[in-house]
Protein backbone atom coordinates (compact mmCIF):
# COMPACT_ATOMS: atom_id res chain seq x y z
CA UNK A 1 0.00 0.00 0.00
CA UNK A 2 1.46 3.36 -1.07
CA UNK A 3 1.46 6.10 1.53
CA UNK A 4 1.65 9.85 0.83
CA UNK A 5 3.82 12.16 2.84
CA UNK A 6 4.71 15.82 2.63
CA UNK A 7 8.45 16.35 2.78
CA UNK A 8 10.38 19.55 3.34
CA UNK A 9 9.45 20.93 -0.06
CA UNK A 10 5.79 20.40 0.62
CA UNK A 11 5.28 18.09 -2.36
CA UNK A 12 3.46 14.77 -1.92
CA UNK A 13 5.73 11.77 -2.35
CA UNK A 14 4.51 8.23 -2.79
CA UNK A 15 6.50 5.91 -0.53
CA UNK A 16 5.94 2.21 -0.12
CA UNK A 17 8.16 -0.54 1.23
CA UNK A 18 9.76 -1.36 -2.13
CA UNK A 19 10.48 2.30 -2.85
CA UNK A 20 11.99 2.85 0.57
CA UNK A 21 14.17 -0.23 0.25
CA UNK A 22 15.29 0.86 -3.21
CA UNK A 23 16.17 4.34 -1.93
CA UNK A 24 18.21 2.84 0.90
CA UNK A 25 20.09 0.57 -1.47
CA UNK A 26 20.86 3.47 -3.82
CA UNK A 27 22.11 5.61 -0.94
CA UNK A 28 24.34 2.90 0.54
CA UNK A 29 25.69 1.95 -2.90
CA UNK A 30 27.48 5.30 -3.17
CA UNK A 31 31.27 5.36 -3.18
CA UNK A 32 31.76 6.54 0.40
CA UNK A 33 29.89 3.47 1.70
CA UNK A 34 31.60 1.04 -0.69
CA UNK A 35 34.95 2.18 0.61
CA UNK A 36 33.93 1.20 4.12
CA UNK A 37 34.35 -2.42 3.07
CA UNK A 38 31.82 -5.10 2.14
CA UNK A 39 31.11 -6.37 5.64
CA UNK A 40 30.28 -2.96 7.09
CA UNK A 41 28.19 -2.01 4.06
CA UNK A 42 26.23 -5.23 4.26
CA UNK A 43 25.53 -4.77 7.96
CA UNK A 44 24.41 -1.17 7.46
CA UNK A 45 22.19 -2.10 4.53
CA UNK A 46 20.62 -5.05 6.34
CA UNK A 47 19.93 -3.03 9.48
CA UNK A 48 18.52 -0.09 7.50
CA UNK A 49 16.17 -2.25 5.47
CA UNK A 50 14.97 -4.06 8.59
CA UNK A 51 14.19 -0.76 10.29
CA UNK A 52 12.37 0.58 7.23
CA UNK A 53 10.29 -2.58 6.92
CA UNK A 54 9.42 -2.54 10.62
CA UNK A 55 8.44 1.12 10.63
CA UNK A 56 6.40 0.84 7.45
CA UNK A 57 4.43 -2.00 9.00
CA UNK A 58 3.71 0.15 12.07
CA UNK A 59 2.91 3.21 9.97
CA UNK A 60 0.19 1.36 8.08
CA UNK A 61 -1.73 0.76 11.32
CA UNK A 62 -1.73 4.33 12.60
CA UNK A 63 -4.76 6.51 11.87
CA UNK A 64 -5.47 8.68 10.12
CA UNK A 65 -3.83 7.07 7.12
CA UNK A 66 -0.67 6.01 8.91
CA UNK A 67 0.81 9.51 8.68
CA UNK A 68 2.32 9.59 12.15
CA UNK A 69 4.27 6.40 11.62
CA UNK A 70 5.22 7.44 8.10
CA UNK A 71 6.68 10.70 9.32
CA UNK A 72 8.77 8.64 11.72
CA UNK A 73 9.91 6.48 8.79
CA UNK A 74 10.96 9.48 6.73
CA UNK A 75 12.79 11.09 9.63
CA UNK A 76 14.61 7.86 10.48
CA UNK A 77 15.63 7.18 6.87
CA UNK A 78 16.90 10.71 6.38
CA UNK A 79 18.70 10.61 9.72
CA UNK A 80 20.39 7.35 8.77
CA UNK A 81 21.55 8.79 5.46
CA UNK A 82 22.90 11.94 7.07
CA UNK A 83 24.57 10.06 9.92
CA UNK A 84 26.24 7.64 7.53
CA UNK A 85 27.43 10.45 5.27
CA UNK A 86 28.90 12.38 8.20
CA UNK A 87 30.13 9.40 10.17
CA UNK A 88 31.64 7.01 7.67
CA UNK A 89 33.93 9.54 6.00
CA UNK A 90 35.76 10.56 9.18
CA UNK A 91 35.78 6.98 10.43
CA UNK A 92 37.41 5.78 7.24
CA UNK A 93 39.78 8.68 7.24
CA UNK A 94 41.10 7.66 10.66
CA UNK A 95 41.63 4.13 9.38
CA UNK A 96 43.70 5.06 6.34
CA UNK A 97 46.86 4.26 8.21
CA UNK A 98 45.87 0.60 7.78
CA UNK A 99 44.82 0.91 4.14
CA UNK A 100 47.54 0.43 1.51
CA UNK A 101 47.69 2.48 -1.66
CA UNK A 102 48.35 -0.65 -3.69
CA UNK A 103 45.98 -3.62 -3.76
CA UNK A 104 45.67 -6.52 -6.15
CA UNK A 105 48.34 -7.64 -8.58
CA UNK A 106 51.47 -5.59 -9.08
CA UNK A 107 51.46 -3.34 -12.16
CA UNK A 108 54.09 -1.25 -13.85
CA UNK A 109 54.05 2.53 -13.81
CA UNK A 110 53.14 2.46 -17.50
CA UNK A 111 50.16 0.21 -16.76
CA UNK A 112 48.97 2.53 -14.00
CA UNK A 113 49.31 5.54 -16.30
CA UNK A 114 47.37 3.78 -19.05
CA UNK A 115 44.65 2.89 -16.56
CA UNK A 116 44.53 6.48 -15.33
CA UNK A 117 44.11 7.74 -18.90
CA UNK A 118 41.33 5.22 -19.57
CA UNK A 119 39.51 6.14 -16.35
CA UNK A 120 39.77 9.85 -17.14
CA UNK A 121 38.44 9.31 -20.67
CA UNK A 122 35.41 7.58 -19.15
CA UNK A 123 34.91 10.28 -16.52
CA UNK A 124 35.92 8.02 -13.66
CA UNK A 125 37.91 10.74 -11.97
CA UNK A 126 38.39 9.05 -8.59
CA UNK A 127 39.87 5.97 -10.26
CA UNK A 128 42.05 8.20 -12.47
CA UNK A 129 43.46 9.95 -9.40
CA UNK A 130 44.15 6.64 -7.69
CA UNK A 131 45.98 5.10 -10.63
CA UNK A 132 47.94 8.27 -11.32
CA UNK A 133 49.20 8.37 -7.74
CA UNK A 134 50.09 4.69 -8.00
CA UNK A 135 51.97 5.43 -11.23
CA UNK A 136 54.00 8.14 -9.51
CA UNK A 137 55.11 5.85 -6.68
CA UNK A 138 55.68 2.83 -8.93
CA UNK A 139 57.75 4.99 -11.26
CA UNK A 140 60.08 5.92 -8.40
CA UNK A 141 60.36 2.26 -7.45
CA UNK A 142 61.26 1.34 -11.02
CA UNK A 143 63.98 3.98 -10.97
CA UNK A 144 65.26 2.34 -7.73
CA UNK A 145 64.69 5.59 -5.86
CA UNK A 146 62.20 3.85 -3.58
CA UNK A 147 62.21 0.32 -2.27
CA UNK A 148 59.06 -1.55 -3.34
CA UNK A 149 56.76 -1.75 -0.34
CA UNK A 150 53.15 -2.72 -1.21
CA UNK A 151 51.88 -1.90 2.29
CA UNK A 152 52.48 1.84 1.98
CA UNK A 153 49.48 4.08 2.55
CA UNK A 154 49.03 7.15 0.35
CA UNK A 155 50.45 9.39 3.07
CA UNK A 156 53.44 7.12 3.64
CA UNK A 157 54.08 6.85 -0.09
CA UNK A 158 53.94 10.63 -0.47
CA UNK A 159 56.36 11.12 2.44
CA UNK A 160 58.82 8.56 1.03
CA UNK A 161 58.57 10.03 -2.46
CA UNK A 162 59.01 13.56 -1.15
CA UNK A 163 62.24 12.50 0.54
CA UNK A 164 63.79 11.45 -2.77
CA UNK A 165 62.27 14.23 -4.91
CA UNK A 166 62.24 17.10 -2.38
CA UNK A 167 61.22 19.73 -4.91
CA UNK A 168 57.89 17.90 -5.26
CA UNK A 169 57.43 17.04 -1.57
CA UNK A 170 54.70 19.60 -0.88
CA UNK A 171 52.76 18.64 -4.00
CA UNK A 172 53.08 14.95 -3.14
CA UNK A 173 51.63 15.58 0.32
CA UNK A 174 48.80 17.54 -1.27
CA UNK A 175 48.18 14.69 -3.72
CA UNK A 176 47.95 12.21 -0.84
CA UNK A 177 45.44 14.46 0.93
CA UNK A 178 43.42 14.70 -2.28
CA UNK A 179 43.46 10.92 -2.61
CA UNK A 180 42.32 10.47 1.01
CA UNK A 181 39.59 13.11 0.66
CA UNK A 182 38.23 11.44 -2.46
CA UNK A 183 38.51 7.78 -1.50
CA UNK A 184 37.90 7.97 2.25
CA UNK A 185 36.25 11.33 2.82
CA UNK A 186 33.57 11.14 0.13
CA UNK A 187 34.81 14.20 -1.76
CA UNK A 188 33.70 14.18 -5.43
CA UNK A 189 36.59 13.91 -7.87
CA UNK A 190 36.70 15.84 -11.13
CA UNK A 191 38.92 16.67 -14.10
CA UNK A 192 40.84 19.27 -12.08
CA UNK A 193 42.10 16.63 -9.67
CA UNK A 194 43.13 14.41 -12.57
CA UNK A 195 45.01 17.30 -14.19
CA UNK A 196 46.80 18.09 -10.93
CA UNK A 197 47.99 14.50 -10.55
CA UNK A 198 49.04 14.32 -14.20
CA UNK A 199 51.11 17.46 -13.79
CA UNK A 200 52.66 16.10 -10.61
CA UNK A 201 53.52 12.85 -12.37
CA UNK A 202 55.41 14.81 -15.03
CA UNK A 203 57.26 16.89 -12.44
CA UNK A 204 58.28 13.86 -10.38
CA UNK A 205 59.56 12.09 -13.48
CA UNK A 206 61.61 15.14 -14.42
CA UNK A 207 62.68 15.98 -10.86
CA UNK A 208 66.22 15.71 -9.60
CA UNK A 209 66.47 12.86 -7.10
CA UNK A 210 68.11 13.47 -3.75
CA UNK A 211 68.85 10.42 -1.62
CA UNK A 212 67.37 6.98 -1.94
CA UNK A 213 64.71 6.15 0.65
CA UNK A 214 64.88 2.68 2.18
CA UNK A 215 62.26 0.62 3.98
Amino acid sequence: MALAVLLAHGAPVELDRAAAARAAREELAKQVYREAGPSLTERLLRWTLEQISHLLDRAAGVSPGGYVGLVVVVVVVLAIAVALRLGIGPMLRTSTGETPLFVGRARSAAEHRAAAVAHAAAGRWAEAVRDRLRAIITGLEERTLLDPRPGRTADEAAADAGAVVPECAADLRAAARTFDDIWYGGRPADATHDAQLRGLDDRVRAGRPAIRAHG
